[in-house]
């Protein structure tokens, strides 16, 4: 969280997943052995319709991760980069986001991280035998947590942007795209979280980490409206802040950030 007229109070972590359907939990849940990838997915999507009522939108706990993206602002830098590489193992993926809570203490930030991205991370934890003691802390061993922590939905550990300029309520949210435009700023380049599913098929990766990248920018310029909206930023720190991004974005040499500056 930063906080100017002296001091910036913690490390800020902005972050975002992607995610395509987890084949071999289908397959062993729906037994769905004989069928090849694509038909796979294809009757997991039918299964969830006929549960649903017409949704085909798989439940949390079948997506897996392929893609965690991270701004990280501390009092020294702000840098954003993709976890692990295009070879990395879901679990290596969500292993190395949870050490990083640990590492750097943070202020989560995240767009929608409380209805979709945290909770998958939950379950993806919970098959690939991940270890994340820092971000389970409630209070029973570091009082400092029991009023503000991870997990409770109203405290300041982590801010879903979405969430809460919704005031907590389904009718206020509204697509991180449109506010960031609103606001603007670039939004989604070409990508969607609709289109990664046919992007992992094609061999994308590198495409779906690039727009991860671009939704974790468009997060943190949000989050920057907001902590001024609350009084967290002056103007000058507010400029000072997008100075930095501009900085950071005309150094870096991948093309996504070039296009997105």
């Amino acid at each position: 969280m930063i906080m100017y007229g002296g001091v910036m109070l913690d490390n800020t972590l902005v972050f975002d997943i992607e995610t395509v359907p987890d084949i071999d939990a289908g397959i062993r849940l729906y037994g769905l052995d004989d069928l090849p990838p694509a038909q796979v997915v294809k009757a997991m999507q039918a299964i969830r319709r006929e549960k649903t009522g017409g949704s085909d939108f798989l439940p949390l706990y079948l997506h897996r991760v392929v893609a965690i993206s991270i701004g990280l602002r501390t009092r020294e830098e702000f840098r954003i980069w993709s976890l692990g590489d295009e070879k990395s193992t879901e679990q290596e993926l969500v292993q190395r986001f949870f050490t990083g809570i640990e590492r750097y203490d943070p202020v989560l930030v995240s767009w929608n991280g409380t209805g979709f991205d945290l909770p998958v991370l939950h379950y993806r934890s919970l098959l690939q035998n991940v270890s994340a003691r820092g971000y389970w802390e409630v209070g029973d061993k570091d009082r400092e947590y029991r009023w503000n922590n991870y997990l409770n939905r109203f405290h300041w550990r982590h801010i879903d942007l979405m969430d809460v300029l919704a005031a907590f309520q389904m009718r206020g949210r509204a697509p991180l795209d449109e506010i960031a435009v609103m606001l603007g700023f670039p939004g989604k380049l070409g990508m969607s979280g609709g289109k990664v599913w046919e992007s992992w098929l094609d061999g994308g990766i590198d495409d779906i980490r690039n727009y991860c990248e671009t939704d974790v920018l468009n997060t943190f310029l949000v989050y920057l409206h907001f902590e001024k909206m609350r009084g967290l930023l002056d103007e000058a720190a507010f400029s000072t802040e997008k100075q930095r991004l501009i900085e950071f974005l005309e150094a870096a040499d991948q093309g996504h950030l070039q296009e997105f500056l």
